[in-house]
């Protein structure tokens, strides 16, 4: 997963959840393979028309062939994204 989307999912539940599932996510998250942005990335991510958090997301699933599952409307109707929308 992307770095951003570590950044974003702890700073959401440290304001929604409090800090201790922030956290509990967090671990679970580092368990996985964390992307860092690198030049490549982020001129990739650049061309996608996409706000700058959600555009590293999409160039990173894009890039390791991954499928972006999200409930985030931005992403709705792109390649390789499941988009739920919220409930």
């Amino acid at each position: 997963m992307p770095v951003i989307t570590v950044y974003e999912v702890v700073k959401k539940l440290a304001r929604e959840a409090g800090d201790e599932v922030a956290s509990a996510a967090l671990s679970l998250m580092q368990r996985g393979h964390v992307v860092p942005v690198d030049l490549p990335l982020a001129l990739d991510a650049a061309t996608r028309g996409l706000p700058l958090a959600d555009s590293l997301i999409y160039a990173t699933a894009q890039r390791h062939g991954a499928e972006l599952w999200t409930q985030d409307a931005h992403f709705e109707g792109l390649a390789g994204v499941r988009y739920f929308r919220k409930p």
